[in-house]
């Protein structure tokens, strides 16, 4: 039997318009070779004349037998193997699970079935973790449901006042705030879920203000059903392929690490020229020019967020209880439904530059003293 490249010589020499008997003298062969091989279609392949039967030959009737009769359940190949070990098989178990997984029928691939959202309506959220330890790195992603329009920082923790910065920084990239925000589980968003009946989670009391103060709805995934963000998803798995393990075998090379700083700096022209100027796999469009479709149909952006994170609301002094086993402090703050002082919500709803000014802290001061000075 000839080789694959004999093979592929023979055809090729035929269409330069050489005779069999040349073709014949150039490779080799006799000329009936070479006009066997011209007439067919495919390749050469070795085929055993005659097939020796296998260890599991004479048992695989009563393989079927078996499985037939338990239908629709499955007997383990473990069961079977003893089985028929008994009655002479001598082969091991590979060749027995390799057979009975012809047999299984063909598990139908669940179907996924993919939301589009209208411009200016969702945005998903997710992190994405590529290093633990003493210096740890973590990435916020935030895109887009109709543009695909994606926005990446990079962060040493993910806390909740870093949860809301990045945020304020995605929002401030996409021109407006969507309607609502898909999340998965995380912690800072979510404290308990159906906390207050099936569909009524308890959110966490300061993200819970930051939501409300910017005017987009918090929603939450299906328990391990990580597909409900998809896109978010995917974005997350393209930022790792693209961005971060080239950016890191680069660096590796020049002996350096990344670090958070290098790596949002990388980022932020990896998003402007390649991430969002792509032609999307799904949609078929650059999302950087839908970026500009959707930002019309997003809401304004809110003032800067002056809310406190560890007291979203007001907590009401601590009451000395008795100790009991399942209490570790004599204090137990408990929440207060007291809507803030109008002086705080005034200070808080306020649009003010970064570095205030000193009369804006001696008018709060003022204020705080007259309000004292009217309360009982």
């Amino acid at each position: 039997m000839i080789s694959k490249e004999v093979y592929v010589e023979i055809k090729v020499m035929r269409r330069q318009g050489k005779s069999l008997r040349q073709i014949a003298e150039a490779v080799g062969c006799a000329v009936n070779t070479v006009r066997s091989h011209i007439l067919s279609a495919d390749i050469p392949r070795y085929e055993r004349k005659v097939k020796r039967p296998g260890k599991l030959a004479g048992f695989e009737s009563y393989l079927r037998e078996r499985q037939a009769a338990a239908h629709p359940n499955w007997i383990p190949a473990s069961v079977l193997y003893r089985e028929i070990v008994e009655q002479g098989y001598s082969g091991g178990t590979s060749l027995l699970r390799a057979f009975m997984h012809t047999l299984k029928p063909p598990v139908p691939a669940e179907p996924v079935i993919r939301f589009e959202t209208q411009a200016g309506v969702q945005m998903q959220v997710d992190w994405v973790e590529f290093r633990k330890g003493q210096r740890p790195l973590y990435a916020f992603c935030a895109t887009l449901g109709y543009s695909r329009a994606s926005y990446v920082e990079f962060v040493s923790d993910m806390k909740v006042t870093t949860l809301i910065s990045c945020h304020e920084h995605a929002f401030s990239a996409f021109g407006g705030v969507p309607k609502d925000v898909l999340y998965d589980n995380m912690k800072t968003v979510i404290v308990e879920r159906d906390a207050y009946g099936e569909g009524e989670h308890r959110f966490h009391a300061g993200f819970l203000d930051y939501a409300r103060h910017c005017g987009f709805v918090i929603k939450l995934c299906r328990p391990y059903r990580a597909k409900t963000k998809g896109k978010v998803e995917r974005f997350n798995g393209y930022l790792r392929r693209s961005f971060y393990i080239p950016l890191v075998a680069k660096l590796k090379q020049a002996g350096l690490a990344l670090d958070v700083s290098t790596a949002n700096a990388q980022v932020q022209s990896w998003l402007a020229d390649i991430a969002n100027q792509r032609i999307h796999g799904t949609t078929g469009r650059i999302p950087a020019q839908s970026l500009i479709e959707e930002r019309s149909a997003l809401q304004a952006l809110a003032p800067a967020w002056r809310g406190d994170v560890a007291a979203a609301r007001p907590q009401a002094k601590a009451e000395p209880q008795a100790k009991t086993q399942a209490t570790h402090s004599p204090f137990d703050l408990q929440p207060d439904t007291t809507p803030r002082p109008v002086v705080v919500q005034a200070h808080i709803e306020a649009e003010q530059p970064v570095q205030h000014p000193l009369e804006i802290y001696e008018q709060l001061l003022n204020g705080f003293r007259q309000l004292v000075e009217v309360t009982p």
